[in-house]
């Protein structure tokens, strides 16, 4: 990795932690020339740190306007949540039939990164091993259509740093709830499986 590309990431995670803790709050317009006064930082490295965010959801980019942080809908937020469960679950029922037990260890070791994140990693770090998780997962199913419209659907929503993610006792809930699902398939109880998935995907503010 470059000083350049080091610099850029180094950006976005201090960034993004400031969202995460309310810094930087909904709706707060992120200018480039603001962003180098606060952070330090060159105007190539905001740019590049500012899309990195896009990417992961963090913040929006409006044409013309320039890049906010999300402003979460409550109520299209519980649609969605509705709709995921639909999805998530059905694709349990999917690859529960045929998870073997060297895709159970592949799962579980992603759990067990992830967890090992909260305490050593950056909040973009657990980001990236928190997704690294749940496409190892859905990856199993044998529905590739199902597969997609799962990953669409969560492509068009915040990420779970700013809509889930409130305090350290929840993403500790979140790593738990990953070796939950893991033991779950293990054990091919698709019941239990589904019942984690739903508690996991209905996290948010007002838990």
């Amino acid at each position: 990795m470059s000083q350049r590309s080091t610099s850029s990431t180094r950006l976005a995670d201090d960034i993004a932690s400031d969202i995460h803790s309310g810094k930087l709050g909904p709706g707060s317009w992120l200018k480039q020339v603001d962003i180098q006064e606060r952070y330090g930082a060159t105007r190539l490295d905001v740019r590049k740190a500012l899309d990195q965010l896009v990417i992961k959801r963090l913040i929006e980019h409006i044409p013309n306007r320039g890049y906010h942080v999300h402003v979460p809908d409550p109520v299209r937020l519980d649609e969605i949540r509705d709709v995921r469960i639909l999805l998530e679950c059905g694709a349990l029922e999917d690859l529960i039939q045929h998870i073997t037990p060297k895709q159970i260890k592949h799962i579980r070791d992603l759990a067990k990164k992830f967890d090992m994140l909260i305490s050593t990693g950056t909040l973009l770090e657990q980001y990236a091993a928190n997704q690294a998780f749940h496409h190892a997962v859905y990856d199993l199913c044998k529905n590739r259509e199902l597969v997609r419209l799962i990953h669409e659907i969560k492509a068009g929503t915040p990420a779970a740093p700013t809509t889930q993610w409130i305090n350290h006792a929840r993403v500790q809930q979140s790593a738990k709830e990953h070796f939950d699902l893991v033991d779950a398939l293990s054990k091919h109880d698709l019941a239990q499986a589904q019942a984690v998935i739903r508690q996991h995907i209905q996290q948010s503010e007002r838990t």
